[in-house]
């Protein structure tokens, strides 16, 4: 996805106007709708300040990040591992690890059955 693209989806995301989001970031609307029409880009200051704002990297939001979310689901999955601590983030990895071993070992008690 482009840069506009990718930039919708954060908004579309967040049920945001691009309007809400130019006052939020004191940048004209008129800019904010040309970023997201794919007509011009922003400066790297102001990229910054966009990623800051969604918590996403810059690689993202140009369209270089490599493990794009595939879903909704995903996206908010990352959204929320991301608001956490570094001590929650190890306990919810852990907790998702025994989870995942969980469902297999499900799995082959039902083949085997």
């Amino acid at each position: 996805m482009s840069f506009g693209e990718n930039l919708r989806v954060l908004l579309e995301e967040r049920e945001m106007t691009q309007k809400e989001l130019a006052i939020q970031l004191n940048i004209a609307p008129s800019t904010m709708g040309s970023y997201v029409q794919n007509t011009r880009e922003p400066d790297f200051a102001t990229l910054k300040l966009l990623a800051n704002y969604f918590d996403v990297s810059t690689d993202y939001l140009l369209d270089n990040f490599t493990g794009k979310i595939s879903s909704h689901q995903e996206a908010e999955l990352l959204r929320i591992f991301r608001s956490l601590s570094d001590e929650q983030k190890a306990i919810c990895l852990e907790q998702c690890r025994v989870f995942v071993r969980m469902n297999h070992h499900q799995e082959k008690e039902a083949k085997s059955s």
